[in-house]
Formats: structure tokens, sequence, C-alpha cells
């Protein structure tokens, strides 16, 4: 049995998606959240489901093994998505980790080879409160120093405090992501700077959520901040028959620090999905 290879999908403005592939079985595709890529956001969580499924890692334009380029808007990455789901040419599974939730949930919503969907702490801008927009002014504000003083783990350290829980930073401290993921600093910043330019539909608006009809799971961690239980009841609220579960212990990091019972639960509810594979 072949364990990685390497799959890659041309966009229409000439950028190379490349995604690591690992596995056998029914094809899950998973979209990386906005600090690492698709190599280290779910390095410690597709080994244990690789035995049953296929997982593919794409990698968003600037990061990991794709190819670069200035458009990084939210609707751009998105159709990148969109062009690698429709690439493998069978039904797949989505799975989603913060920014990456929103994309998954987006491609729902359009996609007739979206299968299921399962979206771990979706980040729903539109629920901040202002306490919670001004957090997260400060951490881009420190990041944006940071990298200018060219330490940039530090600044993924300083961004991620925003989303991240002291326990979620320690663990990832720990295990070496922001280290790894330091390069991408400035590229995180053009991210955000882009996303707050743009004013076209979100993935979080009732009508892509109201439009999905395929099965969702929303994951939080049961020790995570309250945007994203919001942001969690703000999903089950919008989407017909949407289930919601909780991991326990977890903060927004859950895929870092709690593979295994992230594993567990999207292992239960893809297997429940007849149409997969």
């Amino acid at each position: 049995m072949r364990r990685h290879r390497v799959h890659e999908v041309d966009t229409d403005d000439g950028v190379t998606l490349r995604a690591t592939v690992s596995g056998e079985g029914p094809s899950l595709v998973f979209l990386q959240g906005v600090i690492g890529d698709g190599d280290l956001d779910w390095r410690a969580l597709v080994p244990r489901l690789a035995d049953q499924f296929t997982c593919h890692l794409p990698s968003m334009r600037g990061r990991g093994r794709s190819d670069e380029h200035p458009n990084l808007r939210i609707d751009r990455v998105g159709q990148d998505y969109a062009d690698y789901v429709e690439s493998l040419g069978e039904p797949v599974g989505l799975v989603g980790w913060s920014a990456g939730a929103g994309h998954a949930l987006g491609l729902a919503s359009r996609l007739t080879a979206v299968a299921a969907t399962a979206a771990y702490e979706p980040m729903i801008g539109v629920l901040m409160d202002e306490d919670e927009r001004a957090d997260l002014r400060h951490a881009l504000t420190r990041g944006r120093d940071l990298v200018g003083q060219h330490q940039l783990a530090a600044a993924m350290r300083a961004v991620a405090a925003h989303p991240f829980t002291p326990a979620d930073v320690e663990a990832a401290e720990h295990s070496g992501y922001f280290e790894a993921a330091g390069d991408y600093a400035p590229h995180l910043l053009q991210v955000f700077q882009q996303v707050s330019d743009y004013d076209g539909p979100m993935p979080e608006d009732p009508e892509v959520l109201g439009a999905i009809t395929s099965p969702v799971l929303v994951l939080h961690g049961s020790e995570t901040t309250s945007l994203f239980t919001r942001g969690a009841g703000h999903v089950v609220a919008q989407v017909a028959g949407a289930r919601r579960r909780a991991i326990p212990g977890a903060g927004h990091a859950g895929p870092l620090t709690h593979p295994i019972e992230v594993a567990d639960e999207l292992r239960v509810f893809f297997n429940s999905i007849e149409t997969l594979g």
C-alpha cells in the first residue's frame, strides 16, 4: 500500500496547489487553519484515520508545497479548495479547522461532490463582540511588530494568542508548531488584511449555511472560548440537521492537542455517511 503521495491541481490564475495524500478508502479533504499548512495542522490527527480513509492535506496558496500568489481573498482561496475537491472526481468528506472550517462549510453549500462536512470551531467574525475585536487587533499589531523585527515564530505565537487558550499556546509551543509555521507569518498578515478588505458573501452567512443539504458535524472544545461555542451554535441553528459535539478538555487547537478524540469523532461521523466513497 502506498503511504504518502502528492496530488496537484492547477488553478485558473496560474497557481499549482499541492497536497500530501495518505491512506486508502473514501476520500477526506482536510482544510487548514490560518496559521500553519496542510501538513502541519493535521500531522497529529491524520495517522489515526489513514487506515480507513484516503486523507488529502492541501495547503492554501503560499503555504506548504503550493505556489505563492498575491491574491489571498477569501473567495479566491475558497475557489482553490473547490478546484481541489472537484479534481478528485468522487464524493468526498470535508474536514476544516477554524478558517478552514468556514471554507468547508462554504464548499458544502455549493458542491454536489461534498458528501458530508465536519467543522472544528469555525471562525465567525460577525459574532465577535467589541472586546474580542480589540483583542484580535492587538494580536495582529503585535504580530506585525514582531515580523518587522524578524521574530517570525514569536509573531505566530502572538497572533495565535487570540483564538488559542493558554493551554493551546503551551502545547503548540512544546510541539514546535510556531517554529515550524514561523516562515508563514508575513503571509498570515496578508491573509488577514485581505479578509478585512473583503465585502462579499461569507461562509457563515445564513443564506450560505441554509443552502447546505448534506450532513454536517460541528466540533468544538469543551474548554474553548465563548466565541467558538457561539460559532458552533450559529452553524447548528442555520444548517438543517447539523450535529454538535464537544471534545472534552480541548480548546481551539483540538486537532493539535487532542488528535485521538477528534479523530474518533470524525471516524464515527464519516462512517455513517452512505454516500461517501
